[in-house]
């Protein structure tokens, strides 16, 4: 819930609801070298429209989903809310279970409780209310170039003409986007020059995640014009980053090693942005102000985030030359 929902909480106790509807996103194939979860959920917030999902639940399907591992799983469902949806649910499988298989607080019974969790899976041949069926063969590196995660194009592209968009209201957000981004319709994607650069978030801050810019980085410096930041997502992160000594690695290539927290997604503390300042993040929202009073951020993926670090500007990481 957001923070106007909080408010209601703190007030009442309660929270009114209606039964959401079902709606089923479906990715057929598997994801192309170089793109991620990231990447493919900010494909599909692009083709659904910040509003796409309003008042349905969506359930994730198909053989893309179902190869990706548990905490890319999670950034995917981690966004449904930028959407437009209430919430972003996917099928518990063996991928699950070995996940959790271990950890702490699961229950007593484990294999009792795997046993149920097995009957939660839509049946085949569900009905929903309706259903959105994308190829992830079409989908590259993203990068949000507006104020709102489904303003958002392909590393490979340009920023949109928002002046020929059809739609009245596409048109005047993707204008005023513009005018806040300092951005012109035409631009190469990889000519956007960044000042900062973020990595954490509850979005993109889990291992798996530090481990894929870790892999970027290695052996490069972050670029002289560049502040960069690497924040886990939670204590145990942390813990095991360094146990596996990539807090190590990301300090020699010049980036900043923090404690776990929220940091710079939502300008907590001092990490903010100044007005001005362009930041490639890993985060969920780019809303005007979001890092910062009049700071520009684009969302990217922890790879796109690392690359752009070293390079000083956004770059197709499916070309990476990788030490």
């Amino acid at each position: 819930i957001g923070t106007s929902e909080v408010e209601h909480v703190l007030a009442t106790q309660a929270l009114r609801q209606s039964k959401p509807k079902a709606l089923e996103v479906r990715v057929q194939g598997s994801l192309p070298n170089g793109v991620t979860a990231k990447d493919l959920v900010l494909y599909i917030i692009g083709q659904l429209t910040t509003e796409g999902g309003s008042g349905y639940v969506i359930e994730y399907t198909g053989e893309c989903i179902r190869s990706l591992g548990m905490e890319q799983r999670m950034t995917v469902c981690n966004m449904s809310i930028e959407a437009g949806a209430r919430a972003g649910m996917i099928a518990p499988d063996a991928v699950t279970f070995d996940y959790l298989r271990g950890r702490d607080f699961v229950p007593r019974d484990f294999e009792k409780a795997v046993q149920e969790w097995q009957k939660l899976p839509s049946d085949e041949g569900a009905t929903y209310d309706r259903v959105e069926v994308f190829e992830s063969a079409d989908i590259v590196p993203q990068v949000t170039w507006g104020t709102n995660p489904a303003q958002v194009v392909g590393v490979d592209a340009a920023v949109p003409n928002v002046g020929a968009m059809s739609d009245p209201s596409e048109r005047s957000s993707g204008v005023k986007a513009l005018e806040y981004m300092g951005l012109s319709s035409g631009t190469q994607i990889t000519d956007i020059p960044l000042d900062r650069v973020f990595i954490g978030s509850c979005t993109n801050s889990r291992i798996e995640d530090l481990r894929a810019a870790a892999a970027v980085v290695r052996g490069y410096h972050v670029s002289r014009d560049i502040h960069a930041m690497v924040v886990p997502g939670s204590g145990r992160v942390k813990r095991q980053a360094e146990h596996e000594g990539l807090d190590k690695l990301f300090v020699a290539a010049g980036f900043e090693w923090r404690e776990a927290g929220c940091s710079m997604c939502l300008a907590m503390n001092p990490d903010t942005l100044s007005a001005g300042q362009r930041c490639a993040s890993t985060s969920n929202r780019n809303f005007e102000g979001r890092q910062g009073q009049g700071g520009r951020t684009h969302l990217v993926s922890p790879a796109m985030a690392a690359a752009a670090a070293v390079e000083g500007h956004f770059v197709d990481v499916r070309k990476w030359q990788y030490q």
